[in-house]
């Protein structure tokens, strides 16, 4: 299984931390990138740059979930970096969707959203599965193939 890297603002330092030890439980190494707490101001996109760039520094080994209130401003500041294909799940099929359709490596929740059981149920359906060539695969490449184009968000 994958390293994930995880992060959140401080609107979901609870949640990612129920989250870390659900999946060291499972066997699942971890890297945490922040924020430690509530009283930590560290604004989304920062935490969502810190676990992209750990991915694309991994060369897309790692995969990446991220947390915050509602999951949304993290997927769209994760969706700005190159190769990375992030999208909020709130329930198992969108999550087995954003694996098996999308070949997505960034998983986004919202605290304020979902429980925890709900969480750890979508997170462990995302982390179990595999993106396989299928019907989707010209789907994954037209994503690659317009993001090229657009030049959006080199790595650094």
């Amino acid at each position: 299984m994958r390293t994930i890297v995880i992060g959140c603002d401080n609107a979901a330092v609870s949640l990612k931390n129920e989250l870390i030890a659900f999946m060291k439980s499972k066997g699942v190494k971890v890297e945490d990138a922040g924020c430690s707490g509530s009283e930590d101001s560290t604004y989304y996109p920062y935490i969502a740059e810190r676990v992209c760039q750990r991915i694309i520094d991994s060369g897309y080994e790692k995969h990446g979930v991220l947390i915050c209130g509602t999951g949304l401003g993290m997927a769209i500041s994760a969706n700005k970096f190159k190769g990375i294909r992030a999208g909020v799940c709130h329930d198992p099929y969108s999550a087995e969707r954003l694996k098996l359709s999308n070949n997505g490596n960034v998983l986004c929740m919202g605290e304020r959203v979902i429980g925890v059981e709900l969480a750890k149920k979508i997170l462990w359906e995302w982390l179990n599965l595999e993106f396989v060539d299928s019907p989707s695969t010209p789907k994954v490449e037209a994503i690659n193939e317009i993001e090229e184009k657009n030049h959006i968000c080199a790595a650094r």
